[in-house]
């Protein structure tokens, strides 16, 4: 079966042709910054995006037949994990949502290519994956409620992977997935359901590469009514600015932790309060799967860290097995799940938010 994948980021385009598991040909580039800077908003970079998938597959010579199209998911209202046809109410909800990102566009194109070929357009596990336990939502303050926003395609790829892998399914275990990005996610996954999870997005668990995680509330308030920052500017401490970028200026893994590893400051101090928050939020998943963990698996970029991995372990060992998934594969995740949606192995699910 002939499997099209779409995956939109912010500064470019993946594009994957799979027949079956198989990846028979792999496209897409880095969006020019001077193609991308005329757009005010995502959306207005939609026939962009379209063009360019289209000049990729005449380029590559594929025609538009395929058996199934599938995209990365969008910033969607929270639904549960699984596959989803992309109907009317999915594409309404994504060029309407609240969060701006690219990969709200790759729903919308997978559906225009698959109504080309007659073939189903699908999504994946989306960012907005939510199957939090009702413990798991409220705070100290009415008004907020915790949200769920991980990087779930990549997280439950890996742990079904893992599952597979010692002649198990997803289902029947309890796993503690750490994702280790530019994000950082950690979720308790609860047989099949992600149970409790920080957000990842938007400032909450672990501090990151890019992001500020949680903060001491009253110097965070404190901070928003200094008079020195505007909302767009806190809001960028919180995600894009803050992490190790705002304590180091860089987010170069490699380079931060060779330097750690060097024993040189203040590399290895803030790399090594890094982690240990990662370990923290572990410890918080441990206790929402009430100590019964059947492994700890460390996936996303870092973990291909030697480093980071060695000082990660020598905090969660005591947790559970640890073990080691490094890197991520968006694209073969989501040809698996188209796969297995076409030969009915995993269960179409119908987008209908409340």
């Amino acid at each position: 079966m002939k499997i099209f994948v779409i995956n939109p980021g912010s500064t470019s385009t993946k594009l994957a042709l799979y027949e079956d598991e198989k990846q028979v040909w792999v496209g897409g580039a880095h969006h020019p910054v001077e193609d991308l800077i005329g757009f005010h908003h995502v959306n207005e970079q939609l026939e962009y995006r379209k063009k360019f998938v289209r000049r990729m597959l005449e380029k590559a010579g594929i025609p538009v037949e395929f058996d199934a199209v599938i995209a990365r998911g969008g910033l969607l209202k929270p639904t549960p994990g699984g596959v989803y046809a992309i109907n009317e109410q999915m594409k309404y909800d994504l060029l309407h949502a609240k969060m701006e990102h690219a990969c709200n566009l790759g729903a919308l194109i997978a559906d225009e290519l698959a109504e080309e070929c007659q073939c189903p357009a699908y999504i994946a596990d989306p960012e907005v994956v939510d199957e939090l336990m009702p413990e798991a939502r409220l705070t100290g303050i009415p008004e907020i409620r915790r949200i769920s926003i991980f990087h779930a395609l990549n997280s439950k790829a890996v742990a079904r992977r893992y599952a597979a892998s010692i002649g198990k399914h997803y289902e029947d275990l309890n796993l503690i997935v750490v994702h280790l990005g530019g994000g950082i996610s950690v979720g308790a996954h609860r047989k099949g359901k992600v149970i409790d999870v920080n957000n990842a997005l938007n400032g909450d668990g672990p501090f990151s590469p890019e992001r500020a995680g949680t903060i001491p509330a009253d110097q965070l308030v404190e901070l928003c009514f200094s008079g020195k920052y505007n909302l767009r500017q806190m809001k960028k401490m919180l995600n894009g600015a803050g992490g190790l970028s705002a304590h180091l200026g860089e987010t170069d893994m490699i380079t931060i932790a060779g330097q750690a590893d060097a024993g040189k400051e203040p590399y290895k101090q803030v790399l090594d309060a890094m982690l240990y928050t990662v370990a923290k939020e572990a410890g918080a998943r441990y206790v929402a799967l009430r100590g019964e963990v059947d492994a700890i698996l460390l996936t996303g970029g870092i973990a291909h860290s030697d480093y980071c991995v060695k000082v990660l372990r020598s905090w969660v060992d005591c947790l559970g097995k640890v073990v080691l998934i490094p890197g991520e594969d968006e694209m073969g995740s989501l040809a698996y799940n188209a796969l297995g949606a076409l030969k009915g192995e995993l269960p179409l699910q119908a987008y209908q938010p409340e």
